[in-house]
């Protein structure tokens, strides 16, 4: 049994809505367009890539980050498509810049869901309400509690996409089938992960309140069950997820050489073993003339050319595994051994380096506090407002008010499930949602040393 492109490049809208024929643009690059005008993609300006609060306006942020993956991702999908038509698998009347569409698009969402703080902000999350916030979880269902402690932005980020921008909880941004299932890098919910029932542990994308958006994704596209609320990744996945490697395994390098905690000789040690070897002469000689702050963007085009050429060849020569559902590792380990060993060795310096400088941990410290105090004022004044709402004081009131009565109302909850899990959805709805610079000043604000803001 495998899956089929036909399926898989399903044009038709969350909702069970038929694809719109528009002069200019594709369903699919609808798509992209409507994540882009989206608050929740332009809110990633001011939020954390790799360095939280970073003044250096050089510095990747999440939004920056997004974009570039999206230019990797869409000519990775080009590639794809081309050598898709060329070998008569995409189906008429689709074209290679359809299947471009469709990953630049998964791509502009992949990080959509991410809290302030970036990855700190989710752990951050999760440590409060195993710790200090365990009681408000007291009364929910297992699979319910799990989404709550074990906070992930790959599932908020789809989340986003169909509960909460433009169309709150009626479908939101209503984006093509294959769009969302190029999008859901993990096709598994949470508690099966924690017990090490899947593909990878402790990670998941999909919450239990997109359960039945999730499932019609799945149905319209094809996808393969693999058990219970589980289904194998839709094969552009792999590309979407391939163009975010190539970006943060070797940009994130850029930044540690900008804020000087790396050398550019350790970075070019690990870059040139992946540009063509006939490149490369030329390329020394026009490195000799730059100084080591722009040695990146002159090298940068060959390097993501060659990630390109082997991601692509990749594909293509495991592409019916990739329809068979048979792979459980990602692109790069199909790769070519150079490609191969470059990304792992940036990841593994960035790891070592960049991520454990000292400045950087006495921010991600910082930001425990600043998402513990924020979520101990907005679960307190919820659990007041589900428990007994006689009991809700002046500030409680003021801090719903903060959050959106509307997101409280019992009839939004009708139709998606348990009141208060989804209450609790809400509050991480609102604090997932916010910059590192507003969640940083509205805790300074509820600890009363906050500044006046309008």
């Amino acid at each position: 049994m495998t899956m089929n492109w036909e399926q898989l490049l399903c044009a038709d809208r969350l909702g069970r809505r038929p694809a719109k024929s528009e002069e200019g643009r594709s369903p699919f690059y609808s798509d992209h367009d409507k994540i882009v005008f989206s608050g929740a993609f332009r809110r990633l300006a001011r939020k954390t890539q790799v360095h939280p609060l970073a003044s250096n306006d050089h510095v990747h942020n999440r939004l920056t980050h997004s974009l570039e993956v999206a230019c990797v991702g869409r000519t990775l999908g080009m590639r794809v498509g081309n050598a898709l038509q060329e070998h008569g698998e995409l189906p008429e009347p689709l074209l290679p810049t359809d299947i471009g569409d469709i990953v630049q698009s998964s791509c502009l969402a992949h990080d959509i869901g991410n809290p302030p703080f970036g990855h700190t902000g989710e752990d951050a999350i999760r440590n409060w309400f195993q710790k200090e916030g365990a009681a408000y979880l007291e009364g929910l269902d297992e699979v319910e509690r799990d989404d709550v402690r074990l906070f992930e932005g790959n599932a908020q980020s789809l989340r986003v996409l169909t509960t909460l921008e433009y169309y709150q909880y009626e479908e939101g941004m209503r984006l093509t089938y294959a769009t969302l299932a190029a999008a859901i890098k993990y096709p598994w919910t949470a508690t099966p992960s924690v017990r090490n029932q899947r593909p990878k542990n402790t990670k998941y994308g999909v919450f239990q309140a997109e359960l039945d958006y999730f499932h019609e994704i799945a149905e319209r596209t094809g996808l393969l069950p693999q058990g219970d609320d589980w289904y194998c990744r839709h094969p552009l996945v792999y590309l979407m997820e391939a163009a975010d490697d190539f970006c943060y395994g070797i940009l994130d390098l850029e930044d540690g050489l900008e804020m000087g905690i790396l050398g550019w000789a350790e970075i070019y040690d690990i870059l040139r073993p992946i540009i063509p070897s006939e490149q490369v002469a030329e390329l020394e000689r026009a490195l000799k003339r730059v100084d080591d702050g722009r040695k990146p963007a002159v090298v940068r085009g060959k390097v993501i050319g060659a990630l390109i050429d082997s991601g692509a060849e990749a594909f293509m020569r495991h592409r019916q595994d990739f329809l068979a559902g048979r792979v459980t590792g990602d692109l790069i380990s199909l790769c070519d051994a150079p490609v191969r060993s470059a990304v792992q060795a940036a990841k593994d310096l960035a790891r070592d380096r960049i991520f454990n400088h000292a400045k950087r941990v006495e921010l991600e410290i910082g930001a425990y506090n600043t998402i513990g105090t924020l979520l101990s004022t907005l679960c307190g004044a919820v659990d007041a407002l589900l428990s007994d709402p006689s009991r809700v004081t002046y500030k409680d009131d003021r801090v719903l008010a903060l959050i959106g009565r509307n997101n409280f109302h019992p009839s939004v909850f009708q139709k998606t499930g348990h009141y208060k899990y989804q209450a609790l959805m809400a509050v991480i709805d609102y604090i997932s949602g916010m910059t590192d610079n507003y969640a940083t000043n509205l805790a300074k604000q509820f600890n009363g040393m906050g500044e006046v803001r309008y």
